[in-house]
């Protein structure tokens, strides 16, 4: 009779019990529909995910039912694989997120009034411990360089320590509180420019670091709500994961500290930084491989040259629209070559900075010599498979580097809104010539796996746009080509959709060793996802670069609804 009690007990209480332990079952969750990106099914309705944030099922429900140790769970939209940005700054975004915004500032006045509003409403900052912050002034806008006497000539701003970011970051304008702290007389800079003309107050490139030297840098709190913030508004658009396009060894220990929380929602593939930029810090900060699939770190970031937009980016011959200049590499091609030999002999995929002709250049012979270094019993292409160096932005590359690019697969990290931000001034800077053989380009390299981006906060984080702009060749912003024609720019470097959907996606993974694990929704992958109204293949094209994100996960955990 006991026993006959307790089987009655258990019979009623044990469904109950399982259905509210957590993690006794798996979720499936089935959508309107599933592109999946994965050969092994490429569309689907439902998908299960495990406990630990992982793919385990993919299926359609009419030719399978889900195992009766998962809830089912139905919900309206379309899915797609959570979206990788391949190339964007953390920190930097987060900063701001929390300072002034000068992107689309039409003139001195107009950036002027919005330091002013951003003192307002922070009246405590601009001194000498906390500094007015800012990014995406473009002097094109101005008519001419700024200089100190902009910001020292504005009553509000007045005495305040200010640093204001070019729209490139390779450029920063300073107010004279931050000039008065600098050695007489401010030195000229090897691999960068202080502009003097018409007056003090711009430094570029390596002149930059001198800067740096003074600035009140923010502390790891500030840090922490920085990247909180950013990666709040990385989900927004559908972002998951990104690649870090420079981190210092104090950032790596500040992000590993950081992974563990429920605000760290975005994955991060970083490319260590060492605190002197161009060196080498093995010692500084070791790889980085967590479980989770949160952190990673098993590469460096180095600079070859500047920013096309400020004449920094080192080119073959010299400026079409300032003719007594090249631009400026940021190290010379031996050091180049033998700081990349030297990460790449310690295990390091070696990412290399590059806009001018010039700077790629030197950035593929340093990669063939490391290359040629650290394999030497197997053919470049097969060396380069396994250890995947990429060239960070590849904007401008003469045809016979292009060609050698493709004689051992170098990757490049592409962001397709530099070439229509550009749109305006490229031609202007390189001439036709330059600009149809070697500038922007995306089909063209589409055999070499190419990982695209945004380079946020230079250009905004959202993928779509960066989409629109690889499928159409028109800003984002406007819809419209070059000179507001209805015209694309350049277009026979257009992808498909499917291809650019892939740069935003596959090609991330590969770029950071995640073939198969990420930018994929098949098994074992991670879970991760994004739910739009409709697919967008059905979308009219002008709609594509303001799709709206009805959902975001993270292995398998919702980090945003929209």
């Amino acid at each position: 009779m006991a026993v006959s009690m307790l089987t009655a007990v258990l019979v009623l209480i044990l469904p109950y019990a399982l259905f509210n332990i957590p993690n006794i079952f798996d979720n499936t969750y089935c959508y309107t529909g599933v592109t999946t990106l994965s050969l092994l099914k490429p569309t689907a309705s439902c998908f299960t995910v495990s406990s630990s944030g992982r793919f385990t099922d993919v299926f359609d429900l009419q030719d399978k039912r889900p195992s009766w140790l998962s809830r089912v769970i139905f919900r309206d939209g379309f899915v797609l694989p959570g979206l990788w940005d391949g190339h964007g700054h953390l920190i930097q975004y987060g900063e701001l997120l929390h300072s002034v915004n000068l992107f689309g500032s039409v003139s001195m006045d107009d950036a002027l009034s919005n330091v002013r509003q951003y003192v307002g409403a922070n009246p405590d900052v601009g001194t000498a411990g906390d500094w007015i912050r800012g990014v995406g002034w473009d002097q094109a806008a101005f008519g001419r360089m700024p200089v100190a006497r902009d910001l020292e000539d504005d009553i509000a701003l007045k005495g305040k320590y200010i640093m204001l970011d070019r729209i490139d970051v390779h450029c920063v304008w300073v107010s004279q509180a931050v000039l008065n702290l600098l050695q007489e007389p401010i030195p000229d800079v090897p691999g960068g420019e202080v502009i003097r003309n018409p007056g003090l107050g711009v430094f570029c490139d390596n002149a930059m670091d001198m800067i740096m030297k003074v600035f009140s840098k923010p502390d790891a709190v500030k840090k922490s709500k920085f990247v909180s913030s950013a990666m709040k508004e990385l989900n927004k658009v559908g972002i998951v994961g990104m690649h870090g396009a420079g981190a210092t060894p104090n950032d790596l220990e500040m992000y590993e500290s950081l992974a563990d929380g429920e605000a760290w929602s975005v994955r991060v593939y970083a490319m260590l930084e060492c605190g002197k930029r161009n060196t080498f810090c093995p010692e500084a900060a070791e790889h980085i491989f967590r479980d989770d699939g949160m952190l990673y770190m098993r590469s460096v970031k180095l600079f070859a040259d500047g920013a096309l937009g400020s004449w920094g980016s080192a080119m073959l011959e010299p400026y079409d629209d300032h003719p007594q200049s090249s631009g400026s590499l940021l190290i010379n091609g031996s050091d180049l070559m033998s700081i990349a030999t030297a990460w790449a002999t310690e295990g390091y995929q070696v990412n290399i900075h590059a806009i001018g002709d010039l700077a790629n250049r030197l950035a593929i012979s340093a990669l063939f010599w490391a290359l040629d270094t650290i394999c030497r019993t197997t053919s470049r292409s097969e060396c380069q498979e396994i250890h995947r160096f990429r060239l960070e932005h590849a904007q401008i590359i003469h045809p016979d580097d292009q060609q050698r690019m493709f004689d051992a697969g170098i990757i490049p990290s592409i962001q397709p809104t530099h070439a229509t931000s550009d749109m305006a001034y490229a031609e202007d800077r390189l001439g036709k010539t330059r600009t149809a053989e070697e500038a922007y380009r995306m089909k063209s390299f589409l055999s070499l796996n190419p990982v695209l981006g945004s380079d946020f906060p230079v250009e905004p984080p959202n993928p779509f746009e960066g989409i629109f702009a690889a499928v159409t060749r028109k800003s984002p912003h406007t819809g419209k080509g070059k000179g507001g024609g209805d015209e694309g720019w350049y277009l026979e470097e257009a992808l498909t959709l499917g291809q650019a959907l892939e740069g935003f996606t596959k090609g991330p993974a590969r770029g950071a060793f995640l073939d198969g694990v990420a930018g994929v929704i098949q098994e074992d992958a991670f879970a991760d996802w994004i739910v739009v109204d409709m697919p967008l293949e059905e979308m009219r094209m002008d709609d594509l670069r303001a799709v709206s994100v009805r959902e975001t996960w993270v292995a398998g955990k919702q980090v945003y609804s929209g």
